[in-house]
């Protein structure tokens, strides 16, 4: 695995995500980084985050966590792909199918591959896996910034 994070290498005025940002003083700093072809990131939500049932995740928070793996995900690839700096990306699309609950207080592995890389358009699928059970799985389309 690469040994810095994507969200890492983000210019300082893109750098403040709630999910990502490493600049949010109270953000979750999610990171990310290659894994051969595909992409990986963990982490272990808090209890506050608690769904509707009690010991398992808001299912809000597991749409979260795709979309900003995702987001370091395709700033990672269009590099790779230019040879450039990473650059930032926002959403256009975001699917996410939950398969089973996720629970809270566990290590979430969050892994992401890259479907297509079209002009300024990328699109990663991803799946979130808790105890080595898939517990949701997200297709995002994502749009890189004008400008950089």
């Amino acid at each position: 695995m690469d040994t810095k994070a994507f969200q890492d290498q983000y210019p300082d005025d893109y750098a403040h995500c709630f999910g990502c940002g490493r600049l949010n003083p109270v953000g979750f700093h999610l990171k990310s980084y290659w894994d051969g072809e595909e992409t990986v990131c963990r982490h272990t939500p808090d209890p506050q985050y608690t769904g509707g049932y009690p010991g398992f995740l808001y299912g809000g928070l597991i749409a979260s966590l795709i979309d900003c793996h995702a987001a370091g995900t395709a700033a990672a690839a269009k590099a790779r792909e230019d040879g450039k700096p990473i650059s930032r990306f926002v959403t256009a699309s975001l699917k996410v199918d939950y398969h089973s609950p996720t629970p809270i207080n566990t290590e979430l592995e969050i892994r992401g591959k890259v479907i297509e890389i079209k002009g300024r358009k990328v699109i990663v699928e991803l799946q979130v896996n808790a105890d080595g059970v898939t517990r949701a799985t997200g297709t995002v389309v994502m749009v890189q910034l004008k400008g950089q």
